[in-house]
């Protein structure tokens, strides 16, 4: 499957995978940002991409900048519906009590995931079946 790409800025840089076979696509700064602590920032990819019909792109933190820096995503993952063809933007969370975080232009920032999706139609139901877990929510599966 081919994922096209518009480079909105020259200096913009194509997602790519780290290694061969890698789900995700990495995604890169095309502008600098300074998250200071407990600060978030949107930085601007310089691209736009066009999802194929029925699939979605979720936009996933990169385990290094959070394990290294404490850098998270503010609404981890982002949505990218397959109609959308605007600046791909990555919305970073410093989540580091002390230390500010420069992103440099280039930097691999987040990581592109495409999924296929089930376009559901909500219907009303006068009940729902019933399951094993029921309306078991948070914690409901222990510690």
């Amino acid at each position: 499957m081919e994922l096209p790409v518009a480079k909105l800025k020259d200096e913009a840089i194509l997602p790519s995978r780290a290694h061969e076979g890698d789900a995700g696509l990495d995604l890169y700064a095309c502008e600098a940002a300074h998250i200071g602590p407990g600060e978030r920032w949107g930085v601007g990819t310089g691209i736009a991409i066009e999802i194929p019909d029925g699939y979605a792109g979720l936009v996933l933190p990169r385990s290094g900048l959070a394990r290294d820096h404490g850098i998270a995503l503010v609404n981890g993952p982002g949505l990218i519906d397959s109609g959308y063809r605007g600046e791909v933007r990555v919305l970073l969370l410093n989540t580091d009590p002390a230390e500010t975080h420069r992103v440099v232009a280039g930097d691999r920032i987040a990581q592109l995931l495409l999924i296929p999706i089930a376009l559901a139609d909500p219907v009303e139901a006068p009940a729902l079946a019933e399951s094993a877990r029921a309306e078991g929510g948070f914690g409901s599966s222990g510690r």
